[in-house]
């Protein structure tokens, strides 16, 4: 008599990792309303353009040849091109990746990721970069940066995940990475025309595109688990916990240092919990993501209140001072909270008796500094030398909605 043979497909856990990688999608249009209520409003379409843009460019490119690069076999540095237009990823599950899901599903999980990451860089070198320049770089960037990045961290045989680096959901791959390549591009591309004038032109689109991101990070660490199971369900906890923690921290810190707080403050901090809280997230339980959620707004705050303003470097809407200090912050909490109860597929931290784990986080966010500051820069000089980085001064004082794009956002009524 012949057995039937098992499927290894889980209905309940492809309809959550699906259902996460929409909740992902949605991150970059609330990234767009985010940065945009932060610009001057000859901006604001500029910046949604970028953010739009790299959602279409990048889900492209990721189903032609990156999504390969950076899961698929090659060195421990880079992946090759065997899964170029997804030959080979199809429906049925990849036990290194998707032991219960299509691979299919791993992959457009997976390919969120990529499209946030170069959408977070934005933020830093926001009002001054041509458009053509910003497509150009974002393809050098998610090719030569982002994949191998990933491929080191998470790629079975990656060089980072065999030093035993703890990152359940982009740490090191999406925020120190996006944060560092800002920094480098803003130092590069250099200060904004009238940087000493205030650019905040919508306070009610930061805290909706806040709001879409905390929403949307619940598929970002949750939807890590790549199962609805227990996992999934501590991750979502802890993301939510952390992200509230930081909020009322700093909000508390602009009461204490400013006298009042402010609701573009609380935001910051939420999306600074949810930043810090994502290596952690499969790792640690609450009273870990409270903590990480405390100190983050404490780091953030400092690196933006006091830090940028004494170097005076224009990282224009915070993508270094959130996304690379939190992120960085984020990952050696995970190597001091992370415990095996939580996660037994994970490892101790330095709480839970495995001191040795903090300087492997050290170690990989190092790494993923290094790298990324040296590729990034290289691609700056690249695009500059070609076709140029940054718009005309006219340009520039004029704004970019009609500069690049020909449009206005607000039309004005005599």
């Amino acid at each position: 008599m012949e057995t039937a043979a098992v499927n290894p497909i889980s209905a309940g856990d492809t309809a959550w990792v699906l259902a996460s990688s929409a909740l992902v999608m949605l991150m970059t249009p609330g990234l767009a309303f985010f940065y945009g209520g932060m610009v001057r409003r000859k901006n604001v379409l500029g910046v949604l353009m970028q953010c739009m843009g790299t959602l279409a460019l990048v889900s492209v490119l990721w189903v032609v040849y990156v999504y390969s690069l950076a899961f698929g076999k090659g060195s421990p540095f880079m992946g090759g091109l065997d899964w170029a237009m997804l030959n080979g990823v199809g429906q049925d599950a990849y036990a290194d990746y998707s032991a219960t899901i299509p691979h299919l599903a791993f992959m457009i999980f997976q390919a969120m990721f990529a499209i946030i990451t170069p959408a977070l860089i934005i933020g830093a070198f926001a009002e001054r970069m041509k458009f053509s320049a910003f497509l150009v770089f974002t393809v050098l960037w998610l090719t030569f940066v982002y994949a191998p990045i990933c491929h080191m961290v998470w790629a079975v045989g990656g060089w980072v995940r065999g030093m035993g680096a703890l990152d359940f959901a982009g740490g090191t791959v999406v925020h120190i990475n996006a944060g560092v390549a800002g920094l480098v591009t803003a130092l590069f591309i250099g200060k904004r025309i009238g940087i000493d004038k205030p650019s905040l032109h919508n306070v009610p689109f930061v805290v909706l595109g806040g709001a879409l991101l905390w929403f949307g990070w619940f598929g970002f660490n949750a939807g890590s688990a790549l199962a609805a199971n227990g996992l999934a369900a501590s991750a979502f906890v802890v993301t939510n916990t952390a992200a509230a923690m930081a909020a009322l921290t700093w909000a508390a810190l602009e009461w204490i240092f400013s006298g009042k707080p402010t609701m573009f403050g609380t935001i910051t901090g939420a999306v600074a919990g949810l930043v810090a809280i994502t290596p952690a997230s499969g790792f640690v339980d609450v009273t870990g993501a409270l903590w990480i959620g405390i100190l983050v707004s404490v780091f953030c705050y400092f690196a933006v209140s006091v830090i940028k303003p004494k170097l005076g470097y224009d990282d224009s809407l915070d993508a270094f001072g959130v996304h690379g200090i939190g992120g960085f912050w984020g990952a050696i909490a995970t190597g001091i909270f992370a415990s095996k109860a939580v996660n037994p597929a994970g490892a101790d931290g330095l709480l839970a008796g495995n001191a040795a784990q903090v300087g492997i986080q050290f170690l990989a966010a190092g790494i993923t500094v290094v790298y990324c500051a040296l590729a990034t820069w290289i691609i700056c000089f690249i695009v500059d030398k070609t076709i140029g980085l940054r718009v005309k001064q006219e340009e520039e004082v004029m704004g970019l909605d009609l500069t690049q794009h020909h449009e206005r956002a607000y039309t004005i009524i005599e």
